[in-house]
């Protein structure tokens, strides 16, 4: 009988003390996580080291307190940033990172000596930029004597195992030999590659070259998928395929897929002749097999270049193309963007693209502050040193669906109208009127645009009004040329040689006249300006100052040597002809009546 009871007891009770227990753990948990929400949401609950009170704050401490709070949060969870490529150039590491970094500041780059892991030292990274928008990109110093170069990342004061960065990518390449930028361009890829040795200037033979996309592990070659096409067209740094078709008609299959060039014969293009259609991994079937054992054969270039379907490329303005915008690759030249944007949006530029070549002179304020009082200047990093001419190619890509005309020079060049500052006609405007007229030409495709060179006309310190106003000395006779081109009607090579694109067959160039127009070329400043060229120069054909070549090239400073030591008497060099015209005209047309002072002059106040 008590037996009995016993069993009806257990077959009454347990079941409820199941769900009890249930419920109660439920609602502790669910409690747990609410109160957890409401702890990072709130502004009112500010962290104290010894103590947590909830307090009334003011709006800024909430802010103070709420960052505070976040901050802590996110220094227990963060994890070692994950390190998708390196590149090791002359004087820095680079890193690029799939991770979007907001505090830079807190972040080092880690070094293990070349036989032991276990031994690292840390340094403070160069810098940090946002990438293509879809990765970021870290400069790092040099890793020190007998250190690896593959170099991972770690947040500061941070004790994660700094091993886990390393663990899936420990590959450093070689900027000698790269392929380093890729783009969408309709039906086909440009891809921009370093090391092809082609002939500087001149189409070569896309025969010699097929492109490769993939989304693979490069330490298992059997993971991923792999399709090949052939060039179109080869010239310098660029080269064009076809893009596969099932890319073609899904470009979100694209998005962040890598892509590299390939060496090849035209008979090696015939046999190894690939559907356009992806190959998947673990695929037994013949054709892969033999697929694979010929791309084998092959050596593809190593690549950091990736695809993605940004729509700012492929998309055009539905309120219509601006008339006139202008692209410039710079290092270091954040001082002198005010006057150059400026006046030149006074002469009708109305869309700025920036390329930015690792400037660290805080440059991005810069161009935050131009843009915030509309001047619609946008930067975009460019990280690769020395390939000015591919910068330019692509930034012909990237504008040609915003612009019907696009002007290639630099920030220490100046348009100058002499021929209407001598009528004294309005000046605003003017060099946007010019291009407008050959806007719908079945001929014109460049307008080109002769240069003088002024020297530092007896200064000592940078003029404190701006180069246009500062230097007016110049050499008797104009060097060389600067363009304005149309992007829809260039060669599909996109050969350019900075100064000049090579147009479309049926395509001409204009040389406008000097009595019409001139481009003021601030080539030679005061020595403490000009020394900086003597770190590195962005053009990739133009041999950099500290190079003994090509010493009586148009491209390097008569009589100057390859050291940065100022030379004699420098302040009263390069002064053949005394020249103010682009200085009245200024002052004419933008000095505040009142106080003289001009636009890009910062206020005192």
């Amino acid at each position: 009988m008590e037996s009995e009871q016993r069993l009806k007891r257990k077959r009454i009770y347990r079941p409820y003390s199941r769900a009890q227990f249930l419920s109660r753990r439920s609602l502790i948990l669910c409690l747990s996580f609410f109160v957890f929400l409401m702890f990072l949401s709130s502004e009112r609950f500010p962290i104290r080291t010894v103590s947590f009170h909830p307090v009334v704050s003011v709006p800024s401490l909430s802010i103070l307190s709420k960052n505070s709070l976040q901050d802590s949060f996110h220094a227990k969870l963060r994890f070692p940033l994950s390190v998708e490529d390196r590149v090791l150039f002359p004087d820095h590491l680079l890193l690029l990172v799939s991770d979007k970094i907001d505090e830079a500041e807190k972040l080092d780059c880690v070094y293990h000596k070349v036989l032991n892991h276990k031994d690292v030292v840390r340094q403070r990274v160069l810098s940090v930029d946002e990438f293509d928008g879809f990765r970021s990109v870290v400069r790092c110093p040099l890793p020190p004597w007998n250190y690896s170069a593959a170099a991972g990342l770690m947040w500061r004061g941070h004790g994660v195992d700094y091993s886990l960065s390393l663990r899936s990518n420990r590959t450093v390449h070689s900027w000698d030999r790269l392929v380093y930028e890729a783009a969408f361009d309709g039906k086909t890829a440009v891809v921009f590659a370093k090391g092809l040795n082609l002939r500087p200037h001149k189409e070569s033979d896309p025969n010699r070259f097929m492109c490769q996309f993939g989304l693979k592990n490069s330490d298992d070659e059997d993971e991923g998928f792999v399709v090949m096409t052939e060039a179109i067209v080869a010239a310098q740094e660029v080269v064009r395929c076809s893009l596969p078709s099932s890319i073609r008609n899904n470009p979100d299959l694209a998005q962040g897929i890598r892509v590299t060039v390939v060496l090849a014969s035209r008979n090696d293009v015939e046999h190894v002749r690939m559907p356009s259609a992806v190959r998947f991994r673990n695929s037994r079937s013949y054709d892969h097999r033999r697929n694979r054992m010929r791309q084998k054969e092959k050596i593809a270039v190593p690549s950091v270049a990736k695809l993605y379907n940004s729509k700012s490329y492929q998309t055009k303005r539905n309120d219509g193309k601006f008339e006139l915008c202008a692209c410039t690759m710079l290092w270091n030249q954040a001082p002198a963007l005010r006057e150059w944007i400026m006046y030149h949006t006074w002469l009708g530029v109305e869309r700025w693209f920036i390329y930015d070549n690792n400037s660290d002179d805080g440059i991005q304020d810069v161009i935050e502050e131009l843009d915030f009082q509309d001047y619609n200047v946008s930067r975009h990093t460019w990280p690769w040193i020395k390939t000015q001419e591919a910068g330019f190619s692509h930034c012909a890509l990237r504008a040609r669906n915003e612009c019907k005309w696009v002007g290639f020079f630099d920030v220490d060049e100046f348009y100058y109208f002499p021929r209407h500052h001598r009528r004294g006609l309005p000046g605003q405007n003017l060099l946007r009127s010019l291009v407008a007229n050959y806007s719908s030409s079945r001929t014109i495709a460049e307008i080109r645009t002769a240069c003088h060179s002024f020297g530092p006309s007896g200064l000592s310190s940078p003029p404190l009004q701006g180069v246009t106003v500062g230097y007016t000395c110049r050499l008797q006779s104009p060097e060389r040329h600067k363009s304005i081109v149309r992007p829809d009607l260039l060669n599909e090579t996109l050969l350019n040689v900075v100064h000049h694109f090579q147009l479309k067959k049926g395509f001409r160039y204009l040389n406008v006249p000097e009595s019409s127009i001139i481009i003021n070329h601030y080539k030679y400043q005061v020595w403490e300006t000009f020394r900086a060229k003597f770190f590195r120069r962005v053009a990739t054909y133009v041999v950099d100052w500290q190079e003994n070549q090509n010493q009586g090239s148009k491209d390097r400073a008569p009589g100057l040597g390859t050291e940065a030591i100022e030379p004699p008497n420098w302040r009263k060099q390069f002064c053949e002809v005394w020249d103010t015209g682009l200085r009245d005209f200024v002052l004419a047309n933008l000095a505040d009546p009142a106080t003289g002072s001009l636009p890009w002059e910062k206020s005192l106040l």
